[in-house]
């Protein structure tokens, strides 16, 4: 195994990972966006945004103003690309076919910080820290988000994997790395190595490991095919499922709560299985809660609010907010239309991204993209783009 190397130490740096339905569905793909330049077609010059959101279409990428939608930037690029919040409050990391790039969303232009290598996957924001997952290669880089300021690219902890999986990356706040393991073929669980890169810990009693996501405490969660492996003080614990096949691999943690959201697929034969079950996982007790919204949901569906609510996106177009300790529905807020989730997990469908007290639901079918006030449940405002849209995602900072 490949030992990692540290470039830098922990520093106190404010920021706030998501995920993905099957292998394909998080990660890179083949098909993913050209290696082309990007393209800026809207205004010559741009002012900078405050807290911008950034949305792909098929060929490229909104920049949107966070308060009013108000569209700020449209930028060319073709293919397929992937966003999430690379950790501070002016950038995002963009995924292409060549690796990650790290886009100034604030400023609508890419900067020189760029990670090359094929298949990028989960990107993962943690304790000031954030950690990209090059499927293709296996290489885990983590840096401070602070360090994109300039433009270049950030000092780098570097570890790689035994053999290139589609995997995930944390570190947690005493400079601790938990990274999956597996090969292309099978995934089994995960190890975890202490700031000096020595190896503390393994578990390889989760099959299909995929996804993760932290609760209260800095508590991991990675799900598997028959449950959730946990990672608290020190040590692995398995959280099992009550069906012997239940794939819990998109999770949403918060660090206001110590429980753990997740989907719950039972079926290991569905081309597309569209559960209306969800998982709540107490990672106190190591035992989860299953809770029937009695509406499917898809993995772009899955949230938490500012109080460690649990939000779910059904495709009834309800926006469900519900209690993590009680599993109880407490409000639902109507946010799009009925929609469908599709087969292929690359095509559009309304996306749930959360942002302190505002949810961000876009509507593809009907090219829009709406703001709610999750406090009160009221729509803010709306807006109807050129173009529909697939992922949203914009900046976060603090966590």
């Amino acid at each position: 195994m490949n030992k990692p190397t540290r470039a830098r130490t922990l520093t106190a740096t404010a920021l706030v990972l998501a995920a993905a339905t099957a292998l394909t569905a998080c990660g890179g793909s083949d098909d993913a966006s050209s290696d082309a330049e990007p393209k800026q077609t809207t205004g010559s010059r741009a002012a900078a945004v405050d807290d911008p959101l950034v949305a792909t279409y098929d060929g490229g990428l909104y920049v949107l103003d966070g308060k009013t939608l108000k569209l700020a930037r449209t930028i060319e690029l073709p293919g397929f690309n992937r966003v999430n919040p690379a950790g501070d409050e002016d950038h995002v990391v963009v995924s292409t076919d060549s690796g990650f790039r790290v886009f100034d969303a604030a400023r609508q232009t890419f900067t020189n910080a760029e990670f090359k290598g094929a298949k990028p996957g989960h990107v993962v924001r943690n304790a000031g820290r954030t950690a990209l997952f090059t499927d293709g290669t296996g290489e885990v880089n983590v840096f401070d988000p602070a360090d994109l300021g300039d433009g270049a690219e950030p000092q780098t902890r570097t570890y790689t994997s035994a053999e290139p999986h589609h995997g995930v990356a944390i570190e947690l706040a005493d400079g601790a790395l938990v990274t999956t393991l597996g090969t292309e073929e099978k995934r089994t669980g995960a190890l975890v190595l202490d700031k000096n890169d020595k190896e503390i810990a393994r578990a390889e009693n989760c099959p299909g490991v995929h996804g993760e996501a932290a609760a209260e405490g800095e508590v991991v969660g990675l799900g598997c095919e028959d449950g959730v492996l946990l990672y608290k003080d020190g040590r692995f614990t398995k959280v099992d499922a009550p069906d012997e096949y239940a794939r819990t691999g998109n999770q949403a943690g918060s660090d206001a709560s110590p429980i753990l959201l997740g989907d719950y697929k039972t079926d290991p034969e569905a081309e597309l299985e569209r559960p209306t079950r969800i998982a709540l996982i107490d990672t106190r007790t190591a035992r989860m809660k299953l809770v029937d919204l009695g509406t499917s949901y898809s993995f772009r569906s899955l949230a938490r609010g500012p109080h460690g609510e649990a939000l779910v996106l059904g495709t009834n177009g309800v926006l469900h907010v519900v209690d993590p300790e009680t599993g109880k529905v407490e409000k639902k807020i109507d946010a799009v239309g009925d929609w469908t989730e599709p087969l292929d997990w690359q095509r559009p469908r309304p996306t749930l991204f959360v942002r302190d007290h505002t949810a961000y639901v876009s509507e593809p079918g009907k090219r829009q993209l709406h703001a709610f006030d999750l406090d009160s449940g009221e729509k803010v405002t709306s807006v109807t783009l050129p173009k529909s849209t697939n992922e949203l995602s914009g900046t976060i900072a603090g966590h």
